[in-house]
């Protein structure tokens, strides 16, 4: 046995899969090492025109030089993982410590309790992260937006290439296997809410907790912009992963993680392959966000520039995918749409969201979401065809984008009421 399993590693090393790209990865490390002296001399020369003992600094020259060195060093710049250093939130006017804590952990995801300093009693809340280039914090404004008024959780999801070969595969299955057991440790009165790609998987782990009557079913879920049914009112991204092949995807965007890192060999969906097909969607938004960074530098506006760097540090930052995590989603979400045909199959039964019944259902959309399409979160209300009215609610926050709808001005005033109301309202 130790034999088979030794010549099956050897063979992982010495043969090229002719499926996937097996060359990518180490194409974008090579770019980085090749960058990495532009990278170095742009914040150089940054530094040197913004030290106060140099003339140039107070020279109109000298802000033109540190303003472009500055856009150079952070189109360059290689963004790690962030913290969600969130330090504190404020309750009923008065300031409360928080502290992160690690309840649980799985090989691919660590289960975050943002823990209040002191006794405070507030239904609990389990927000389901996104397993889809990006990291969790990139769910920090809706953390913060929320901490005041529920006791959140969140799904931290390991980077791919950082967990080693010997932890075996990630499958959509296990998505929704690990959703299933961080509602049990949590309890039977938590709530549930899932931000844009995790809905298909939070609403499967609802209805297999619904089962044999539904003791440890959540009291309710929260489904916001998510591809329940891509089949209403599809976007450029729906049709993109509806008209490839998986062999297309498998060949073009599948590759092996480096050696230089612990998960050597694992195939993976790379996060920056997913970023810049995030940014070609809006390549000239984001170029001209740079030019106004450019700007801002120039004219002194540190307020607006420091806007852009905190965004772009979060939205720069990425991660990798398991590859048989991103080709389930892709076939049954995007391709077969098998859960709203009623053809997903879990540990091999079929998925029957009519079985919810106890688990209340709050469906949100941003009325310009142009990743995930108008009514096909709302395709939810439908599927869970046994919950009474009372226990439902779909609203649409007009003016807002994909993003819009669970971070942001609009987000905060407007829509966290409605989440806050509601799972009060659903609390056993």
């Amino acid at each position: 046995m130790k034999s088979k399993l030794l010549l099956d590693s050897m063979k992982g090393f010495v043969m090229i899969n002719m499926r996937e790209n097996s060359h990518l990865y180490h194409l974008h490390e090579m770019q980085y090492a090749a960058i990495a002296p532009l990278n170095m001399f742009a914040g150089a020369s940054k530094l040197l025109h913004r030290n106060p003992f140099s003339p140039l600094t107070y020279t109109g020259f000298g802000r033109h030089m540190a303003a472009a060195a500055e856009v150079l060093e952070r189109v360059t710049h290689r963004y790690g993982k962030p913290d969600f250093g969130i330090l504190h939130t404020v309750m009923n006017g008065k300031h409360v410590t928080i502290y992160e804590e690690v309840v649980m952990e799985k090989p691919f995801c660590k289960l975050i309790h943002f823990q209040k300093y002191g006794k405070v009693k507030q239904p609990k809340l389990l927000i389901v992260a996104p397993m889809s280039g990006h990291h969790a914090t990139l769910l920090r404004g809706t953390v913060e937006a929320l901490l005041p008024f529920l006791d959140v959780y969140i799904t931290d999801w390991i980077d791919a290439r950082n967990v080693p070969m010997y932890q075996g595969e990630f499958r959509l299955e296990d998505y929704i296997s690990y959703t299933v057991d961080f509602t049990k440790h949590l309890g039977p009165d938590i709530h549930l809410l899932a931000v844009c790609q995790p809905s298909v998987p939070v609403m499967i782990a609802a209805s297999v907790l619904a089962e044999n009557g539904g003791k440890l079913a959540p009291s309710s879920m929260t489904l916001i912009g998510g591809p329940i049914d891509t089949r209403v009112n599809p976007t450029k991204v729906n049709q993109m992963a509806e008209t490839k092949s998986m062999d297309w995807f498998e060949s073009n965007v599948i590759t092996r993680v480096p050696f230089n890192y612990p998960g050597f060999m694992r195939r993976v969906y790379p996060g920056f392959l997913q970023l810049s097909g995030f940014m070609q969607l809006n390549l000239d938004r984001h170029i001209d966000a740079h030019k106004d960074l450019y700007k801002h530098l120039v004219q002194g506006d540190g307020e607006s520039a420091q806007q852009h760097r905190k965004f772009y540090d979060e939205y720069l930052s990425v991660c990798d995918l398991p590859a048989d995590f991103y080709l389930d989603c892709i076939e049954q979400v995007f391709q077969k749409h098998t859960l709203p045909k009623g053809e997903f199959v879990y540990k091999g039964k079929k998925v029957k969201p009519e079985n919810i019944t106890k688990t209340a259902l709050l469906t949100l959309e941003g009325e310009l979401d142009d990743i995930s399409g108008l009514g096909q979160t709302e395709a939810a209300q439908k599927l869970c065809s046994s919950l009474p009215a009372k226990m439902r609610k779909h609203y649409v926050q007009k003016g807002v984008g994909h993003y819009g709808i669970f971070n942001g001005r609009k987000f905060r005033e407007l829509v966290v009421p409605i989440i806050v109301e509601f799972v009060e309202k659903a609390e056993k």
